[in-house]
């Protein structure tokens, strides 16, 4: 089901509709200031489950844990006064940011890693949700190879599985909803800087800038 939506005033009906299949362990697609992104609730465990069935991904690293403020990364992360200035130097923005996890986030998300992705996205689609919802996305980049009727070319560079229109993404199964701005997104990633550890590490290049 694919309901179109003003980015920064959507339809309380349609919001309500999304933040409900969340809560009961749905997952909706959005769009973000880079690609589109499929989420779930952070606190549904039949949402985690699906999303990572759809997502056909092994590696926990693909995953991001989207928030609307910068505050709620040290939730659920360890988060000192110097990684705090330089994201928020950086964010809202096109970055994930890796940090050591808290126990209480490793346990609510099933995580066998100590270490998660967050992400404050400068779009509002994402930030009304999460804002709604009462607490963060958990989410994943929508790729072809989640249409399992879709053969992706080997040669294929890796924006090239990225979708443009929302509905593009209607027949990935166990999709519930896409909520679309009426307009394609760009096919980009985000800039991925690892902070779990003493040194800054790019481990990938993205839309965003580094070093900046």
């Amino acid at each position: 089901m694919i309901e179109y939506i003003v980015p920064g005033n959507i339809d309380d009906r349609i919001l309500a509709r999304a933040v409900k299949l969340l809560g009961e362990g749905g997952t909706v697609a959005i769009p973000t200031d880079t690609s589109w992104s499929i989420v779930c609730s952070m606190n549904s465990r039949d949402g985690l489950k699906r999303l990572r069935s759809l997502s056909r991904e092994k590696d926990e690293r693909r995953f991001t844990l989207l928030c609307s403020d910068i505050s709620q990364f040290g939730e659920f992360c360890s988060l000192d006064n110097t990684r705090f200035r330089l994201i928020k130097r950086l964010a809202p923005g096109p970055y994930v940011f890796i940090l050591r996890t808290l126990l209480g986030t490793e346990k609510t998300l099933g995580l066998r890693r100590q270490e998660i992705g967050v992400r404050l996205p400068d779009y509002p689609v994402p930030l009304h949700v999460i804002n709604t919802l009462g607490c963060p996305l958990y989410g994943v980049t929508a790729k072809r190879q989640m249409l399992l009727t879709e053969e992706i070319d080997q040669d294929s560079t890796e924006e090239e599985t990225l979708f443009e229109g929302g509905w593009e993404l209607e027949e990935i199964p166990h999709l519930d909803l896409v909520l679309d701005p009426g307009e394609d997104r760009k096919r980009i990633f985000t800039t991925v800087l690892d902070l779990s550890s003493g040194e800054i590490q790019v481990l990938r290049q993205g839309a965003g800038h580094w070093p900046t």
